[in-house]
């Protein structure tokens, strides 16, 4: 993937209202924390994660996407019916029919010309929408495009805790710390054709590998995989999506910067997608990126999903950390496994 006259012209972001800590969480386990002989603070030492945030009961996924819709439009001075297509990129959807972009184009008062769907990626959901929005900016099909995303971790981290207190055991604790790591918010990014956005940001290409024999490492869903009324379940691997995540990261980082001609020195800036503690660690030894060059928010936000690594980056542009003329790298993975980096001069 190489782009020739693509910019990200605006970003916006919303975040949910209701911190919840990492104590709070904890508070709520602690029969399981005795009955598994558990010390408290565990939670957030194994994963340098102190809160997350949660929107509010019955928050509509596509009400936060349009919120920061509203906010990226304005970012990238573009008006809503200019917009030629809208991708929603979410985990989390309202339905398993329409696609949530319908709500979100609505929202937004978006033309009856664009382009309106979802996709669905585990976490690389945005940055899978970036580049399909990219291709038809590079083809000249739309001149401007958006992606945005909602997440909400409220009901999947619930129902982990209410199975762990209905029935403690170690197995299934290890199993469900990813899940209680999670956070919610909305993000969205706006790209356009460059000479529309003299000062944006612009999309240099980006490389893609894959290692699906991993695929069950790590699943969120009921069990037929249908949205039926019932609870869902979420389980993962850490270990395995640790190990074998940094090995598919590797090579696609590689090929990223091979694919992009970078310098032995680059990329100047990077914004990962946010895991965690052992998660940003290790990748960053496995890169050989001085954590100096790294911009993280799971500390405060917990894992978004595919709304983490477009928030960060939103987040590090407006506390200055990244500069005009950066070379910024946006290091995607998700679970499938599917990494996707992208290079944009900042």
């Amino acid at each position: 993937m190489q782009y020739t006259k693509v910019s990200i012209a605006g970003l916006g972001y919303e975040l949910a209202p209701n911190v919840i800590s990492s104590d709070d969480l904890e508070k709520r386990l602690a029969p399981v924390y005795e009955a598994l002989h558990i010390q408290a603070g565990q939670l957030e030492a194994l994963t340098g994660i102190a809160e997350r945030r949660f929107w509010d009961v019955d928050f509509r996924l596509s009400e936060g996407a349009v919120q920061a819709g509203a906010k990226a439009l304005t970012a990238a001075g573009i008006a809503a019916h200019e917009i030629g297509m809208l991708i929603y990129g979410g985990v989390c959807r309202e339905n398993l029919e329409p696609a949530t972009a319908c709500a979100v184009a609505d929202g937004l008062g978006l033309g009856p010309d664009t382009h309106i769907y979802d996709v669905s990626n585990a976490c690389l959901g945005v940055l899978n929408g970036m580049v399909q929005i990219a291709n038809a900016i590079e083809l000249g099909h739309i001149g401007a495009g958006m992606v945005v995303s909602c997440e909400s971790a409220r009901q999947i981290v619930e129902c982990t805790m209410q199975r762990l207190l209905d029935n403690p055991n170690m197995a299934d604790f290890k199993g469900a710390i990813a899940t209680l790591t999670g956070g919610s918010g909305a993000v969205a990014v706006v790209l356009c054709d460059a000479s529309r956005a003299p000062d944006g940001h612009r999309l240099l290409g980006g490389t893609t590998r894959n290692a699906t024999r991993h695929h069950r490492l790590c699943t969120w869903g009921p069990d037929a995989g249908l949205s039926c009324g019932t609870s869902h379940g979420m389980r993962t691997d850490a270990v395995g999506v640790l190990k074998y995540g940094v090995e598919l990261g590797v090579e696609t980082f590689r090929a990223f910067k091979q694919a992009l001609r970078l310098a032995p020195d680059q990329p100047d800036k990077v914004i990962c997608h946010q895991v965690g503690s052992a998660h940003q660690r290790t990748i960053l030894n496995a890169f050989g990126i001085d954590p100096s060059r790294d911009f993280a928010t799971y500390r405060y936000l917990g894992n978004i999903g595919t709304v983490s690594l477009p928030i960060t980056a939103a987040i590090a542009h407006e506390r200055g950390f990244l500069q005009k003329g950066d070379l910024v790298g946006f290091l995607g993975i998700g679970s499938g496994l599917n990494c996707l980096m992208l290079g944009v001069k900042w």
